[in-house]
């Protein structure tokens, strides 16, 4: 680390000349691009940083967020000091302009700065939510990632996520996990928030208005990330354990049982469980809680094929449900396997010592 480039910078940035201004912001965003100890030595640069975006100059305000945004990756003290420094009003000012790189600085200078449990309340009390809604339906396409994934980590703050519904999120949501790779972070994110919001009869009323809606989210669930398919199935189980009658059909409609089937056997731990009681729940015959246990999965499953008509879905689907009972199958015979070599030396030494004894 040499500390005179760290100097000079800082002179730099704190020079009152707007051509060493901009060359010292554009030194630091190279220098903390990747370095945490770089990132800590510029914490005096913040201040000027920040008083750099009220200017009106485009070159101006572009070298400053830029750099912003570096200092506060992984920095919760940098962090901290940009928000006292007073940055949220510029920047949230940048997120309603028409300039769309600002939108894009801007949104993307949210997302690090919402990945900390003790600035996410701030961000929400300064109305930040409405606005990344907002570039979720208008935004670049870079934009919109970053405005989801923003939206994502100030939902996990208690009381941010009934802010969020009330922007009525659930289409443009929908509409990006459509154009998203189903296996990329976007898409968890998207299915992570959407699970959320099932809690609430708004989100889910405004999930099944939305066409093509719980398709997208079976999409997920059959060809997302293991963590993507997680919250796609969590979402399911969800609508479905708040009003089986509503949403049963809605769900299987969907052509849900390929992909629910496959989880139950491919799935995380979290998963496969949630697959296989939200296949109960998809079942025709009515029941009470204390009845699921006693039925086989692949019982229910069966029930389920037998009610789908004769078509692809259902093919894929018998497919799976032999593949599951295969998986039930071997999984009891090493339990059984694993018995035996538990148990069977302990009884012969058992019976061994009986001899011995008999024998005196």
């Amino acid at each position: 680390m040499s500390f005179s480039i760290v100097e000079k910078t800082l002179y730099l940035v704190h020079s009152e000349d707007p051509i060493l201004k901009v060359e010292g912001a554009r030194v630091i965003r190279r220098l903390t691009k990747s370095s945490l100890r770089y990132r800590r030595h510029f914490s005096d640069a913040v201040k000027p940083l920040v008083d750099m975006l009220r200017s009106t100059s485009f070159e101006f305000i572009e070298a400053a967020l830029l750099a912003l945004l570096n200092l506060s990756v992984k920095d919760e003290g940098n962090k901290k000091s940009i928000i006292e420094a007073g940055a949220l009003e510029p920047i949230i000012g940048f997120l309603q302009s028409e300039n769309a790189s600002l939108q894009d600085y801007a949104t993307a200078s949210l997302l690090t700065l919402s990945a900390s449990s003790v600035t996410k309340p701030i961000l929400s009390s300064f109305g930040v939510i409405p606005l990344l809604v907002d570039i979720l339906r208008r935004g670049s396409s870079h934009a919109k990632v970053d405005s989801i994934l923003t939206l994502y980590n100030l939902s996990t703050y208690q009381g941010n996520l009934t802010l969020i519904l009330e922007t009525e999120p659930i289409p443009s949501i929908i509409s990006l996990l459509k154009s998203c790779k189903k296996s990329s972070k976007t898409a968890e994110k998207c299915t992570a928030l959407i699970e959320s919001l099932m809690c609430y009869e708004e989100g889910r009323n405004a999930l099944t208005s939305e066409e093509g809606g719980i398709f997208a989210i079976v999409e997920v669930l059959e060809i997302g990330s293991l963590q993507s398919r997680e919250h796609a199935v969590g979402a399911l189980l969800t609508m479905c354990q708040i009003d089986r009658c509503k949403y049963r059909e809605l769900i299987l409609r969907e052509g849900v049982m390929p992909g629910l089937l496959e989880l139950t056997v491919k799935g995380t731990t979290i998963s496969q469980e949630k697959s296989q009681i939200l296949l109960r729940l998809l079942r025709d015959t009515p029941y009470k809680r204390s009845e699921l246990k006693p039925d086989t999965l692949e019982n229910i499953v069966s029930n389920l094929i037998s009610q789908l008509d004769g078509n692809e879905q259902t093919g894929k689907a018998r497919g799976l449900l032999a593949e599951v009972i295969q998986v039930s199958m071997d999984q009891s015979l090493r339990h059984l396997h694993l018995r035996e070599m538990v148990f069977t030396p302990v009884d012969l030494s058992v019976s061994s010592g009986a001899s011995e004894i008999s024998s005196t």
